[in-house]
């Protein structure tokens, strides 16, 4: 291993292979479920370096069959499928892309910004913003997530509702591949049928098929206003009305519409008091909507007035605020925002990251809560999401009385299967934006098309034979 560390160091730079000291940052998840060892972090500083690190891997494993090493490509480190840190075999590379954090380009007339892979999200969306554009990825970790990362587990996030996940937002990747080439694919075209759709594979892989250098973003004109809402809704089946009636009321112009359930929003009031939850004591379910006009700060008041006078007539809103300047619009979105940091103070949970159909959603809840309830008497469930696209956190919390290391120990497989064949008989997937990484590895061959198995198996074999790119991350072969 010290020739490969050797010529890691002289690729590039002693400086940025780290072997010794606290590599906690790298080697840990975000969750802290789990920390595993690498072999070094590897650092590099361009999208010739991460093709120099991945032909000295080739040449070490050939050298050396019986002690492979492979690499783990990593951005933020903010995932939550353990897909981004090493195992315990201490013969991973964790590739960091946090150095490549430049913004290459921004072309006003195509509408897109082209930018490394180590930019993070929060500074892309600023550096948009001050060229008069919106890039609107948006989620709780933008601030540290990065864009290669964003695009390696097919992000969301909040305005998936209006402009789609990470998948939709990107017109062309730079991507080193598993034989240390380099794919040159940072097209700004919306339109181009010459073959297979490479960059759509490559998004959502994890890192899997290849390591995603550069990517081509979509921007869109600011909007003129942006109105935000809170809304108090007296049960799941009057949550799906007030979503039809803000469909027809503000059209393209909705752009966020979050669900939080009452229990979520507790534990935001007990770990962060100083946020002031509104309206949560109320009402069993709360709503955040988000209106972007193109037209006006009065248009779009206009907008959202007659959209809550219809919701309070129908009887599907209680209640509703409305925020009056961009300090209050942030404060509700900091409330919505919490919800996992005020979980993780609470204590260990069992995160789920579900989809079904938007329609099916509370029949969903409503039978998965009651056969939890009857499997784990005095079970808590943090349910919030992206309800516009059918996208729940549907998380797990421990009885109150019961040590939560220990609930973990004891139920989370029980958990696990029990929500995620639910999902599946209400026609869902057990993963809408996290990824699978290797914590849903085992779930995805039991919840997956054998078919699509078998297809995804023959993809992985024939761009990464070897098996050399984040082994043991989105399926087994």
């Amino acid at each position: 291993m010290q020739a490969l560390l050797d010529q890691l160091r002289a690729t590039v730079g002693a400086a940025h292979v780290l072997t010794d000291g606290d590599l906690s940052a790298w080697e840990q998840d975000w969750r802290k479920r789990d920390r595993g060892r690498a072999l070094a972090v590897v650092r590099p500083g361009s999208t010739a370096e991460v093709a120099a690190v991945v032909q000295a891997c080739i040449v070490q494993r050939a050298r050396h069959p019986q002690q492979p090493v492979s690499i783990v490509p990593q951005g933020g480190n903010t995932g939550l499928v353990m897909g981004g840190t090493p195992d315990h075999s201490g013969r991973q590379l964790v590739l960091s892309l946090q150095r490549m954090n430049q913004l290459r380009g921004l072309d006003p007339d195509n509408l897109t910004l082209t930018a490394e892979a180590g930019c993070i999200l929060a500074s892309l969306q600023q550096q948009a913003e001050a060229a008069g554009f919106l890039f609107p990825l948006s989620l709780a970790a933008e601030g540290s997530c990065t864009i290669g990362g964003n695009l390696g587990t097919n992000a969301g996030g909040t305005q998936v509702l209006r402009y789609g996940n990470a998948r939709d937002l990107c017109l062309g990747l730079e991507v080193v591949t598993a034989q240390g080439e380099v794919w040159h694919g940072l097209s700004g075209l919306r339109k181009d049928n010459t073959g297979y759709d490479l960059r759509d594979l490559l998004i959502g892989s994890e890192g899997t098929l290849g390591i995603i250098t550069a990517a081509t973003l979509k921007l869109y004109p600011l909007p003129a206003a942006r109105l935000t809402a809170w809304a108090a809704v007296p049960s799941l089946p009057q949550a799906l009305t007030l979503l039809r009636l803000a469909h027809r009321h503000l059209g393209a112009g909705l752009t966020g519409f979050e669900l939080m359930g009452q229990f979520a929003l507790s534990l935001v009031d007990r770990h962060q008091p100083q946020l002031r939850v509104p309206l949560w004591r109320q009402s069993p379910w709360c709503v955040l909507l988000e209106n972007s006009d193109h037209e006006s700060q009065a248009h779009a008041r206009e907008q959202f007035d007659r959209l809550l006078e219809a919701a309070l007539e129908d009887g599907c809103v209680s209640d509703a605020v409305v925020a009056e300047n961009l300090a209050q619009a942030q404060q509700l979105w900091q409330v919505r925002e919490s919800i996992p940091l005020a979980q993780v103070a609470e204590g260990l949970n069992i995160k789920h990251d579900i989809s079904v159909p938007v329609s099916r959603i509370p029949e969903f809840v409503a039978a998965t809560d009651r056969l939890l309830a009857q499997a784990i008497p005095g079970v808590r469930l943090v349910n919030f999401g992206h309800l516009g696209d059918g996208n729940l956190h549907y998380n797990v919390q421990a009885p109150e009385a019961m040590d939560a290391a220990l609930f973990l120990q004891q139920h989370e497989e029980q958990v696990n299967h029990l929500v995620f064949d639910s999902v599946q008989a209400f026609g869902g997937s057990i993963s809408a934006e996290h990824g699978v990484g290797s914590l849903k590895l085992a779930h995805l061959e039991h919840h997956k098309s054998p078919v699509a198995l078998t297809l995804m198996r023959a993809i992985k074999l024939a761009l990464d034979p070897a098996g050399l790119l984040n082994p043991g991350r989105v399926i087994r072969l």
